[in-house]
């Protein structure tokens, strides 16, 4: 059960780093490639705050870790107006030698989130739904249950931010062009210090994303940016203390386009278990 608590911790991670960054910088000193690069970041930012819906692969590759390697693979959709929602499903979650049987597939909807996991399911019971509901501001108040951490950060942060959160680099660096899903692009790449950028993010959500990302470190970036400013794909490479390296790789698409992100039938949709360990019950 650990090596699994550990994938779905990692899945959950993906989810937030998709969907997670910090906010913009005033221009350090840098030389005249390195600023047109930077400038070249903060115009992405600004495009991508344009940004309303987006499809997004994610694969996030872990080594060095307690549990062992791990690699966790799938997609997102998301929405941020008129009300956040994001459909992601893990079709790969591996720790340790250990899969996650069926993958896993979450939706987001506002304060809840519909969780499909087979493993919960066999704890649940033969006759449990395959759908489970978790109302995070009751997950919240009975405290304990990782899923609530995993997911309830993802209300606060978009597209946008996550590229913000790229702009807090002081050596980023054009190293040529490349295309990216069919599209031609301009890649970028360079480091970014954590504290820096914990500090850009809004004051509201500073404490609690200090936390977050003490452990991390050495982190790098590669971004590929197409001609009308909006990252096609992004890389974050990092580790964290006691926890190993990690890599992300988030490639995004179908960006403004029509989504249908929605809650699964009734019929299909059960509670969560009251007996499951962390849930505090």
């Amino acid at each position: 059960m650990r090596r699994m608590s550990a994938a779905l911790l990692a899945a959950g991670a993906a989810t937030l780093i998709a969907v997670s960054g910090c906010g913009s910088q005033t221009a350090a000193p840098l030389g005249n490639t390195a600023l047109a690069a930077a400038e070249a970041l903060q115009d992405s930012a600004r495009k991508s705050q344009e940004v309303n819906t987006y499809t997004a692969d994610i694969v996030v590759d872990l080594t060095g870790t307690p549990q062992g390697a791990g690699k966790v693979q799938g997609t997102m959709v998301y929405q941020q107006k008129p009300n956040l929602a994001a459909d992601v499903t893990f079709d790969q979650i591996s720790v340790g030698g250990q899969t996650v049987p069926g993958g896993m597939r979450t939706i987001l909807l506002g304060d809840t989130i519909y969780l499909k996991l087979d493993a919960l399911r066999t704890l649940a019971g033969a006759d449990a739904k395959p759908w489970i509901k978790v109302d995070l501001k009751e997950v919240s108040e009975q405290g304990g249950l990782n899923l609530q951490e995993l997911f309830a950060q993802a209300q606060q942060y978009d597209l946008a931010n996550s590229v913000k959160m790229l702009t807090a680099s002081k050596d980023v660096k054009a190293v040529g062009t490349e295309t990216v899903g069919g599209v031609e692009t301009t890649h970028y790449s360079g480091t970014f210090p954590v504290e820096e950028a914990v500090k850009q993010l809004p004051a509201e959500v500073q404490e609690r994303a200090r936390g977050e990302f003490a452990k991390l470190k050495d982190m790098k970036f590669d971004a590929w940016i197409d001609g009308e400013g909006l990252p096609r794909k992004i890389q974050m490479n990092g580790t964290a203390d006691d926890q190993g390296t990690f890599g992300i790789t988030l490639q995004f698409r179908a960006f403004n386009e029509p989504v249908d992100i929605s809650e699964p039938p009734a019929d299909q949709v059960g509670e969560l278990p009251k007996n499951l360990p962390g849930t505090g019950n």
